[in-house]
C-alpha cells in the first residue's frame, strides 16, 4: 500500500469514527426522545387511569350461598353421637372417636399423663395384637391407626382404603375397648417426653407462647399445666389404664367419612356403640380467669439477636354475641398486610418482620388477647410503643367503611378454604357437637358477620380494648436491648425464671 492509499485509509477510518460518534449521539438522542415520549404516554395513561379507575367498575358478583354438605347425625339412646359423611370421590374411609377429658382434667402432680397416655396407647397395642404387630399389618395395607391427647379430649383415629376398611375398623375398635398398656412403651414415651422438657427453652417463640399463656391464665391454671421430669417419672401403666377406664364411659362422638354405604356403616357402628351403657357427662368446670397482672415481664435469652414481644390479656368465648364483630375488628387490627399493626409497624416504620394479633375467643373458656411483634433487639422498645399506640388508636381513631369491607371480604372469602372439603365440614360439625353449639352455627355466624357495621366496631373497641389491663412479655437478649425495657414507663420490669427443675437424685435414678 502506498502513502496516498494509507492516508486515504486513515481518513476513511476517521470519517467512519466521526459518523459512528454522530450516529451514536443520534441514536442516544433518539432513545431519549423515545423514552421521553414513552414516559409521557405512561404518565398520561396513569393519570387517565387514576381518574377513570376502570377496574373499580368491574362488577363483583356476590358470594355463593354458604350451605356446606352436613354429615348425617345419629344420636344413640345411650347419648353417644354418630356422624356419617359419605364421599365417593376417592376409595378411602377414615374415622375417629373423640373422648371427653384431657390434660386440664389430669392430676397436677402427674402433669403429662395425657401426653404419655396418647403415645403409649397406640404403641402398646391391644389384648389381641401388640403395637409392633399392628404396625406391620397396617404398613402392608397403607393404613393408619393413631391415638393422642389434647387439653380437653383424647381420641383414636383411623384411615384405610375402602376394601380394607372393615379390618382396620375392627383393629381400631379393639384398641379402643381393649388396650393393653406396655411398660416398655410407657418408658419410651417418657424418654420422648423428657427430651421435649429439657429442650423446651431452645426456641424463643415457644418460650414466649408458653409463658404468655401463664401470664394470661395463671401459672397454676389447668390450661397452662406443664409436664416436668418430676411429674412424668411416677406415672405408671396402672395410671394409664385408670385414665382410660375413667374417660371411655363419657359421651363419645364417632365420625366416619369416605367411600362407604351409609346404611351398612350405620349398622356397623350401632352394633359396636349401641350396647354401651349410658354415657356419663364430665362434671361441670369451675375455672377462674382473672387475666394478667399489668406490667412488663422479661425473659433473657442471650443466644439471640431479636426480641419476641407479646402484649397479652384475657379474651372471651364463642358464646359471646359480640364474637362476629370482634372477628372483623381482629382483621382490621392485625389480620394481614393491610391491617393497622402491619401498616404502621412494618410497612411505614420497618420495625418488625412479623406482627399481628387480635382478641381471641375459645369454644368453652375465654381465649387470649394477644399482639405479637418480632423485631431486632435494638428496636424492642420502639416497636412495643408503636404496637401499644395502635391498640390505643382502636378507641380513638374511628374505623372506616373501607376497613370494614376489606375485613369482611377477607373473613367471608376464607370460608372457601376452611370448609372446602367434606372432611373439613365434618371436623367442624364434630367440634360444634363436642362443645354444645347448634348445628347451624356456621351459617348463623356467617350471617352475623355480614351484618357488622362501623358503629359496631367502634363500640366493640371501646368495650374490649383496655391497654391498662394488658401485660407485655419480652423474650430477648437483654444486653442488646437499648434502651432498656424500663423506657416503656410501665413500672418495674419483672424477670421470669424459666429454669427447668431437675428431680431429686432418688427420683432421677428411679
Amino acid at each position: 500500500m502506498n502513502i496516498r492509499e494509507q492516508g486515504s485509509g486513515i481518513r476513511d477510518q476517521k470519517n467512519r469514527f466521526r459518523w459512528s460518534v454522530v450516529s451514536d449521539r443520534v441514536r442516544a438522542l433518539g432513545r431519549s426522545v423515545a423514552l421521553a415520549a414513552v414516559c409521557g404516554l405512561v404518565l398520561s395513561a396513569c393519570a387517565a387511569a387514576q381518574e377513570a379507575k376502570p377496574w373499580e367498575k368491574i362488577p363483583v358478583p356476590p358470594l355463593h350461598a354458604f350451605h356446606p354438605q352436613q354429615p348425617q347425625r345419629i344420636e344413640l339412646k345411650n347419648g353417644i353421637v354418630l356422624f356419617l359423611q359419605v364421599d365417593h370421590e376417592l376409595p378411602f374411609v377414615s374415622g375417629s372417636v373423640l373422648i371427653p377429658g384431657g390434660s386440664r382434667d389430669e392430676d397436677a402432680a402427674k402433669a403429662g399423663l395425657v401426653d404419655l397416655y396418647g403415645m403409649a396407647w397406640r404403641t402398646s397395642g391391644s389384648t389381641t395384637m401388640s403395637g409392633d404387630k399392628m404396625d406391620d399389618l397396617l404398613a402392608e395395607k397403607a393404613a393408619h391407626i393413631e391415638t393422642g391427647g389434647d387439653v380437653d379430649s383424647t381420641a383414636v383415629s383411623w384411615n384405610s382404603l375402602s376394601k380394607d376398611s372393615d379390618q382396620v375398623f375392627n383393629l381400631a375398635m379393639d384398641l379402643l375397648f381393649h388396650p393393653k398398656f406396655d411398660e416398655a412403651k410407657l418408658n419410651l414415651a417418657k424418654q420422648q417426653e423428657a427430651t421435649g422438657i429439657v429442650r423446651r427453652n431452645d426456641d424463643e417463640g415457644e418460650i414466649a407462647g408458653r409463658e404468655a399463656r401463664k401470664l394470661i391464665y395463671g401459672a397454676d391454671s389447668p390450661y397452662t399445666r406443664q409436664p416436668e421430669l418430676s411429674t412424668i417419672g411416677p406415672i405408671t401403666v396402672a395410671d394409664l389404664q385408670a385414665w382410660h377406664d375413667r374417660t371411655i364411659g363419657g359421651k363419645l362422638i364417632v365420625s366416619v367419612s369416605g367411600d362407604f354405604d351409609p346404611a351398612t356403616m350405620e349398622a356397623k357402628l350401632r352394633s359396636v356403640f349401641e350396647k354401651l351403657p349410658m354415657a356419663k357427662p364430665l362434671p361441670p368446670r369451675h375455672d377462674t380467669f382473672n387475666g394478667p397482672t399489668p406490667g412488663v415481664y422479661f425473659i433473657n435469652k442471650d443466644d439471640v439477636n431479636q426480641s419476641n414481644i407479646q402484649i397479652v390479656g384475657l379474651g372471651t368465648d364463642r358464646h359471646n354475641p359480640d364474637v362476629p364483630t370482634l372477628s372483623v375488628m381482629n382483621d382490621v387490627l392485625g389480620g394481614g398486610f393491610a391491617s393497622r399493626l402491619f401498616q404502621r409497624i412494618r410497612t411505614q416504620l420497618g420495625l418488625a418482620y412479623a406482627v399481628g394479633g387480635g382478641y381471641g375467643f375459645s369454644w368453652d373458656h375465654p381465649g387470649s388477647f394477644r399482639v405479637v411483634v418480632m423485631t431486632k433487639s435494638a428496636s424492642t422498645v420502639d416497636a412495643t410503643k408503636q404496637a401499644m399506640d395502635v391498640l390505643n388508636g382502636l378507641t380513638t381513631t374511628p374505623f372506616t367503611e373501607t376497613e370494614l369491607k376489606r375485613a369482611k371480604d377477607n373473613i367471608l372469602n376464607s370460608f372457601l378454604f376452611r370448609y372446602d372439603t367434606k372432611d373439613k365440614v365434618l371436623a367442624e360439625r364434630v367440634r360444634l357437637e363436642f362443645y354444645g353449639y347448634p348445628a347451624d352455627y356456621l351459617e348463623t355466624y356467617k350471617a352475623a358477620l355480614e351484618k357488622v357495621t362501623v358503629a359496631d366496631l367502634n363500640a366493640a373497641a371501646k368495650k374490649y380494648i383496655h391497654t391498662n389491663k394488658l401485660a407485655v412479655l419480652v423474650v430477648g437478649n437483654g444486653s442488646e436491648i437499648k434502651p432498656g425495657l424500663d423506657a416503656l414507663n410501665m413500672g418495674a420490669v419483672h424477670p421470669i425464671d424459666i429454669t427447668i427443675p431437675m428431680p431429686k437424685h432418688e427420683e432421677a435414678e428411679k
